[in-house]
């Protein structure tokens, strides 16, 4: 193994984990946000408006992420009616349309993952919820929300780290991320054993801090659970 190849080329690795970090932690934050509202409207028993939420759900779980990917970066250009809006600005770049594919991906992955949270609240907590006089709007807030977020943050630790592994799609469509820095490394010297197993050192390195992170957070979160807690 030729550490020289490594040890000369940690620039540009160190700028796809830039972009790398970059592109998943906005994703993962944008996808979120989108995610609360969808994962509420997805337990509304009014079908007008959960039904197209179930169709946003069943196809970017039920198509992989590269081929949305693709959808976004490569078919968006035939519509010349796009073209000509603002938004073609921002479409025509590689960066923002992996972030946008990612996003929406997550989202929907999330969307799920707090539906079942949000379905598993025991029903006393509602019930005591509406004893003490609480909209529907407050109880969601204060008491539904809260409890589905501890129940489903395993869970989501699991979406945290599949996002990770699959923004390595983003070299595709030319953005050097982790991934596309050791597609480089292989191109100009042909050792693809150096090249990414660096970038599997990279994105072991990056999981093991999620999964620390993610501890350290279901530790404090699940403090009552603990038997030491009352000590």
């Amino acid at each position: 193994m030729n550490f020289s190849i490594i040890s000369d080329n940690l620039g540009i690795y160190f700028q796809g984990l830039n972009n790398t970090i970059q592109l998943v932690s906005i994703s993962l934050v944008i996808g979120l946000v989108i995610a609360v509202p969808l994962s509420v409207i997805r337990c509304s028993k009014n079908y007008f408006f959960s039904t197209p939420v179930r169709a946003y759900i069943y196809f970017f779980r039920g198509t992989p992420l590269l081929v949305q990917m693709f959808l976004i970066y490569y078919g968006l250009g035939q519509f010349e009616l796009l073209k000509s809006t603002f938004l073609w600005n921002y479409l025509k770049e590689a960066y923002f349309c992996a972030l946008l594919a990612f996003a929406l991906n997550t989202a929907a992955y999330t969307t799920e993952i707090l539906r079942g949270g949000i379905e598993g609240t025991p029903y006393g907590e509602i019930e005591a919820a509406k004893s003490v006089g609480m909209s529907r709007i407050k109880m969601m807030i204060r008491i539904v929300l809260p409890s589905a977020f501890r129940r489903t943050l395993p869970a989501y630790s699991n979406e945290v780290i599949f996002m990770l592994h699959g923004s390595s799609l983003a070299s595709v469509i030319t953005i050097i991320d982790i991934t596309g820095a050791a597609r480089i490394v292989n191109s100009r010297y042909y050792t693809p054993y150096e090249a990414f197993l660096t970038a599997a050192v990279f994105y072991l390195v990056l999981t093991f801090i999620i999964v620390f992170l993610f501890k350290k957070l279901e530790y404090r979160w699940y403090a009552h659970l603990r038997r030491d807690h009352n000590v």
